[in-house]
């Protein structure tokens, strides 16, 4: 079932939809551990159903109406596509700062006097 399908039902059908998608997903469970099916696409699409109706389902509880893009007639898919690299860009130049700093940020030295005790053992044996 589709999300905008999913939204459209009220809370009622909701429940007995969740209720419908559990009981496929159980059988579908049972059947692939007994060997009589292989349907791993279909135990993902089933899980993914049930959580998009839980969380519309969970929105509407809150009174949240859930966001449905629209896409503009004058605005193409590579527009779009330019739209979100330029959102992602602020939070790249951040992550890319970081990683400088923390390439130049010096290094613990080490002390070449320091001795083990395995060292300092042998030492005292010669």
């Amino acid at each position: 079932m589709e999300l905008a399908k999913i939204r459209n039902l009220g809370d009622e059908e909701l429940k007995h939809q969740e209720k419908v998608s559990a009981e496929q997903l159980f059988r579908l469970r049972f059947q692939v551990s007994m060997g009589q099916n292989d349907g791993v696409k279909k135990l993902r699409q089933l899980r993914k159903e049930i959580a998009q109706i839980k969380t519309v389902a969970r929105e509407h509880e809150l009174g949240i109406h859930g966001e449905v893009k629209e896409v503009k007639a004058s605005t193409s898919v590579a527009e779009e596509k330019a739209m979100e690299v330029k959102e992602a860009a602020p939070a790249v130049e951040k992550k890319a700062a970081k990683a400088k700093k923390a390439a130049a940020a010096p290094e613990t030295k080490t002390d070449t006097k320091t001795e083990t005790k395995s060292e300092k053992a042998k030492g005292a044996r010669k």
